[in-house]
Formats: C-alpha cells, structure tokens, sequence
C-alpha cells in the first residue's frame, strides 16, 4: 500500500513538473520543436481576464510618450501615443489575483472617432502558461461595445499562436479603463 502510495506521489510529481516545465528557448531545441511540429497536435485554449489600464495619477500605468502638435486641439487624441504596462486580473476588481501583464503601445489614430491601434503582448505570470506570450495587433473603436483583436503569435507554450481577443469596456473614468477579455487561442 505503502508503495503504491509512493509510486503514485512520484508520478504525480513528474506530471505537475512536465506540465509547467519552461520551453527550452535555445536555437537547437526550438529547430528539433520546429522538425516535429508535423507530428503535433493543434490545441485551443481560452481564457478570461481583466485588463486594467491607469493613465492619470500616482499608479500609472500607461503614460504619453508622444503627440503630435494638433492632439491638444483634436477632439479624439489624434497623434497621442502611449506605453503600457498593464495588470491582467482574473476577477474586474484591481486587488483580484493577477495572472499576467499587457505590455505594449496604442496611440490614437483617427481625426473622426476615438480609435486606437494596439501592439502588445499578454504576457503570463502565473500557472501553466508563466512565461508564454500571445501578441495582439489590431484597432479598437471606442464606439463599438465589442471589440476584435487578432491573435498573431506568442511565444513559449503559444508558438505559432493564432486566435482572437474579444474586448468590452468594463468599467471607465477620467484616469481608470477596465477592459473585460475573452481570448480564444489554437496553438501547437
């Protein structure tokens, strides 16, 4: 019984260790990952967050870099680019468990509506996927209730990555967006 008990202890052990394992990022590995991708079965994966932005105040999160002469005049921030480094929470509140950051860039880029291009990356923290990223690239419409941004690759456990991440304003002031994400993912 005893044994059994053990045997069983250490196979569990090595399952939660292969299952968090880091993917090894060395050329050698990532060219033998690349030779036996034909072989690989394509997954999906979905996820569910929070996405917290601050632009104003102490805790900010995503400060201006850059604007252009005409966006102090420009009723939709035209030529304001900012840099962000943003909690990725799994619950709308800002004390709710982190499993991630976004980090990018998105600057305002129409003179006829508030819309903003996106180039950044989830980038997480925590669990089976702690060190994995999925790279966005796409344009928000402020006036849509959902928004679509494409999914062109990530890295770690999302190479290859291809997918969509939906987006809803959650919650919105003068100096806080929160942003509801669904992400779909098919990666190898």
């Amino acid at each position: 019984m005893e044994k059994q008990m053990a045997i069983r202890l250490i196979s569990l052990s090595i399952l939660v260790i292969a299952t968090v394992a880091v993917i090894d990022k060395n050329p050698k590995a990532v060219e033998k990952w690349f030779k036996n991708l034909p072989y690989a079965k394509q997954k999906t994966t979905k996820f569910h967050f929070y996405f917290h932005e601050i632009f104003a105040g102490d805790n900010e999160t995503a400060p201006v870099i850059a604007q252009a002469n005409i966006t102090a005049q420009s009723p939709t921030f035209f030529g304001m680019v900012r840099m962000f480094d943003n909690p990725l929470t799994i619950g709308p509140e800002p004390k709710s468990k982190q499993v991630g950051r976004a980090q990018g860039i998105h600057g305002a880029t129409s003179l006829t509506e508030i819309a903003l291009f996106f180039d950044f990356n989830f980038v997480f923290t925590t669990g089976p996927y702690n060190g994995s990223t999925l790279s966005v690239v796409g344009r928000v419409s402020e006036s849509q209730e959902y928004r679509e941004l494409p999914i062109i690759g990530g890295s770690g456990i999302f190479r290859l990555a291809q997918g969509v991440a939906t987006a809803k304003t959650y919650f919105s002031s003068n100096t806080t967006v929160i942003v509801e994400y669904n992400v779909i993912v098919r990666h190898y």
